[in-house]
């Protein structure tokens, strides 16, 4: 593997080095090889998560709404925080492991030798994405207010819809490969390879091909957003952990530290412990985004109402109203007198529970970077103070 890798030879002026020296790097390391292994993991969590309801390898499952749920959301939570601790120990290499002599202009030499390029580049798609994505809802939310739905602005995930028609979904009259009756693709596909596949992918009860449309398209950019946003702090915290501008010696107060006072025109909160912890509750948001449109999108589907989200997923207030509101009904109502019934305690301690979860998140604003700072600041200025009132800080 060492002479494959020190034998491996680069696009000329594209990549240095290329691969030397990554091989005794990545053994020398515990941290690298556990980061590797964990974004293998991750990834491989999600795509369970994927399969587990689309291609069910139990009956069971294909008929238990509930397992399917539960399956998917556990799964989407478990590869979330897998995926971030990946970026969390290939941060800790940097740190700890990473020797710049042995690695001088290989692949890890380049790729933080170009981190400004890195990351400008993500915060440019994370940008893009947050301003259309959002601008599109809202615009769609006030064509929706004013009563003129038809001026909304949807747009078809042509793409999409041309990738399942090939593969056999024909709702969408693309007439392509497995979808186009006359071609051999499809008589083979009915004889010889494939037999039930094309009544299974166009049946609209299961979950193997889901018709795709608008909805689908706005919220497939948001999770986008949030998922290049959540990359985006995890990047930045590992490419900047060695040093930055503002603070060349980083790398020398490890991978977490308080604020380093004033001194340096403030350091609070640009640790890579601090950019994981950013990102987390980026992820954690985005898989809310993630389960909420898996949920909505099959709980019509097994009710036989899909275009209840085909008509309300294009605007915010159709997310609100016909899916988180709609279907807490029974909770919002435990607030007034006339949900009172037996749940109603439940519901109230389920909302109380929420309360002091979300009341977790002022400690957000207020945790131990900001305050350090504001108390350091004020007393790096009394020190400096030429006047009586100056105070002796311990």
């Amino acid at each position: 593997m060492k002479d494959l890798l020190e034998a491996h030879t680069p696009p000329v002026g594209r990549l240095g080095r290329g691969h030397k020296g990554l091989y005794d790097t990545i053994n020398n390391s515990i941290h690298f090889q556990l980061g590797l292994a964990l974004a293998s993991l991750g990834v491989i969590t999600s795509l369970v998560a994927q399969h587990m309801y689309s291609l069910p390898a139990y009956a069971f499952i294909a008929q238990d709404f509930t397992t399917q749920a539960a399956l998917y959301t556990h799964h989407q939570y478990i590869a979330g925080f897998i995926m971030t601790g990946a970026f969390a120990h290939g941060t800790i290499f940097f740190i700890r492991d990473y020797n710049p002599e042995q690695n001088e202009d290989n692949v890890l030499a380049r790729m933080l030798d170009h981190k400004e390029a890195i990351k400008s580049h993500l915060s440019w798609v994370s940008l893009f994405l947050g301003f259309h994505t959002l601008g599109l809802y809202v615009r769609n939310d006030v064509m929706i207010a004013f009563g003129t739905p038809e001026k909304q602005i949807l747009i078809e995930p042509i793409f999409a819809q041309w990738i399942q028609s090939a593969h056999g979904k024909t709702s969408y009259g693309f007439d392509v490969l497995l979808s186009s009756t006359n071609g051999p693709a499809f008589n083979a596909c009915q004889s010889i390879w494939l037999p039930g596949w094309l009544n299974a992918i166009n049946e609209n009860s299961n979950s193997l091909f889901l018709t795709i449309g608008p909805g689908d398209f706005l919220v497939h950019h948001a999770i986008a957003l949030g998922l290049h946003t959540t990359t985006l702090i995890l990047v930045k915290g590992a490419l900047d952990a060695r040093g930055s501008k503002l603070m060349p010696d980083k790398k020398d107060f490890g991978y977490s530290f308080p604020c380093d006072g004033p001194g340096r025109g403030g350091t609070c909160d640009i640790s890579a412990w601090d950019a994981f912890y950013l990102a987390v509750f980026w992820m954690l948001n985005t898989i809310g985004w993630v389960t909420f449109y898996w949920h909505w999108k099959h709980i019509t589907l097994w009710q036989g109402n899909v275009s209840q989200f085909n008509e309300s997923s294009t605007y915010l207030m159709g997310w609100l109203r016909d899916y988180l509101w709609l279907n807490s009904s029974q909770l919002i109502n435990g607030y007034n007198p006339f949900g009172m019934n037996s749940l109603s305690v439940w519901a109230w301690m389920f909302l109380f529970g929420h309360l002091v979860w979300a009341t977790g998140f002022m400690f957000l604003i207020s945790w131990r970077g900001y305050w350090q700072e504001l108390i350091e600041t004020l007393a790096w200025a009394h020190e400096r103070t030429d006047d009586n009132l100056s105070l002796v800080w311990v």
